[in-house]
């Protein structure tokens, strides 16, 4: 499905949260965590809460771009589970440790969730699962 040409991404609103920013787009959202913070309950809660402000009534898609190495308790997706308008999850990183970090997160996760190497080829299929999942 080509999805025609590529519109300029506009930054609803960027979140700063002690452990790293969250940025808002039109229907997806982008977490960039600092070096050595933890992804905590608490803070998935804080990331819940943004959600659901931005995208209370559509679906919406979630990107972790891993630019910094940091540690994430895995029992937050099962939280994340829970919101039925989340899509897409996909993780962008080149560090051969998230890969394999990926794949213990995936157990938990169990809903649509990929690994890319590239944010651009991420963003491609978040957006796909999102026009898939919208109905006509």
């Amino acid at each position: 499905m080509d999805l025609g040409p590529a519109k300029k991404t506009v930054i609803v609103r960027e979140y700063l949260l002690d452990v790293g920013k969250i940025q808002v787009f039109e229907n997806y959202l982008v977490s960039i965590f600092d070096q050595g913070a933890t992804l905590t309950l608490e803070r998935a809660y804080q990331i819940i809460g943004i959600s659901e402000i931005h995208f209370r009534d559509k679906n919406f898609g979630f990107i972790s771009h891993r630019i910094n190495s940091y540690a994430i308790d895995p029992t937050v997706y099962t939280y994340f589970r829970q919101l039925d308008n989340l899509k897409a999850f996909a993780v962008v990183s080149n560090k051969e440790v998230d890969m394999h970090n990926f794949h213990i997160e995936k157990l938990f996760y169990k809903n649509p969730m990929k690994y890319f190497v590239d944010y651009h080829q991420a963003l491609k299929w978040v957006r796909n699962k999102i026009i898939l999942s919208n109905p006509e």
